[in-house]
């Protein structure tokens, strides 16, 4: 394929590049708007910032950031990115080692040693480190399990408090299977194992099979929706279906908040207070889900597919809302809703990152993975036609 046909925009939408970069930017932009009302409620948001969050914000607890508790000592705000675009950019950058589909024991072999032995500047952190001191604890479990336990990077995720850890960064297993949800949901319930079991792995899978949709030609809000109903099992399945039925009654996220959160109630381990779980919250189940999942499709839902509006929503939803608007974010992008570009530009040097390079990096291996895809299907094509399967002749 040459270049300029690779970016022929047929009738059914955007370009391979231009999705993956809408994803891809849009997740960091939807991370960076919500790590500063992250654990709140949306009346304490709305008391705190005197309105609703309507774009970049500070700090919750101003120059205090360093000592506040419960945060501290992360810079949240100012457009930072938190850890779910640390862990996206990291997943990318497995990609481009393999340049090949994923499984397991890449995160094992490639995921896990970036975390460890190579500096980064941490927006939160103000400091150049290695990522594994800023990730949580659900993500040093990869670190434990995985390097120190040598634990079979297939069941690594077992005994893992579950919850949105590995979906928060899943988005490019969709990218990397655009337009092929099947194909995506099977390639992170893979990968996801290495970090997550129960729902919390599910809804990895799910998150990459909703990106994965948002990526054919012609795709909705309600065709992604319908895909991920069309894959997802247990709590996580009913969850989506529940939340996002309610989320077609609305097309503004401030009268969906309220009804969203008693939508999800149900299948949410955490409970009503966010800072303080629940004896059940985080274990495995296949009666539940988590909550950052159902939301995020339920506010791309209720914003029609429209980028700014779904994270904004995300965002002031408060409790997990960093990882809500990043998974919005990734699926609205993809759509080809437009990432607005004061937000980017302002997340990219607040974080000193490059937003746009990881994409053109995923774009290629993506180019690459698809036509190894296709020399293994015409192979199995030929050597099924050699056993007397479909079109041969007797």
């Amino acid at each position: 394929m040459t270049s300029e046909s690779a970016h022929i925009t047929r009738p059914g939408g955007l370009p391979l590049d231009e999705r993956i970069t809408g994803a891809l930017v849009g997740a960091a932009v939807g991370d960076a708007l919500g790590g500063p009302v992250e654990g709140y409620s949306p009346e304490q948001i709305t008391e705190r910032h005197g309105g609703r969050v309507h774009g970049v914000v500070g700090p919750w607890n101003g120059d205090a950031w360093r000592t506040a508790r419960p945060v501290a000592p992360y810079h949240k705000g100012d457009g930072h990115v938190t850890d779910d675009t640390l862990m996206t950019h990291a997943l990318v950058r497995v990609y481009a080692t393999v340049r090949d589909h994923l499984d397991a024991y890449a995160v094992a072999d490639h995921l896990v040693p970036d975390l460890m032995t190579n500096p980064r500047w941490i927006p939160e952190l103000e400091a150049e480190t290695i990522p594994l001191h800023r990730i949580f604890l659900a993500e040093k479990w990869l670190v434990a399990r995985l390097h120190y336990g040598h634990v079979d990077p297939r069941e690594a995720g077992t005994g893992n408090i579950v919850n949105c850890g590995a979906a928060m960064y899943m988005a490019p297993v969709g990218l990397v299977n655009a337009a092929h949800p099947a194909a995506a949901y099977a390639e992170a319930l893979d990968v996801a194992g290495a970090h997550q079991s129960s729902y919390g792995r599910e809804a990895a899978s799910v998150l990459a099979a909703a990106v994965a949709a948002a990526c054919a030609p012609g795709a909705t809000a309600d065709s992604v929706v319908a895909a991920c109903l069309a894959l997802a099992k247990d709590g996580t399945r009913e969850a989506i279906e529940k939340v996002c039925d309610v989320a077609a009654r609305y097309s503004d996220f401030e009268s969906a908040l309220r009804p969203l959160r008693e939508a999800v109630s149900p299948y949410d381990t955490v409970g009503p207070d966010y800072r303080s779980p629940s004896l059940g919250a985080r274990r495995p189940s296949r009666l539940h889900a988590v909550e950052e999942l159902p939301v995020a499709l339920g506010m791309v839902v209720v914003a029609g597919g429209d980028f700014r509006h779904a994270v904004l929503g995300a965002v002031n939803y408060g409790r997990d809302c960093d990882s809500i608007a990043t998974m919005a974010g990734a699926v609205t992008g993809a759509l080809g809703s437009p990432v607005p570009e004061e937000w980017a530009k302002t997340v990219a040097e607040a974080s000193r990152l490059d937003l746009w390079e990881p994409a053109v990096t995923l774009t290629g291996v993506a180019r690459e993975v698809f036509a190894r895809d296709v020399d293994r299907r015409r192979a199995h094509e030929r050597a099924f036609a050699e056993l007397g399967g479909p079109g041969c002749s007797d």
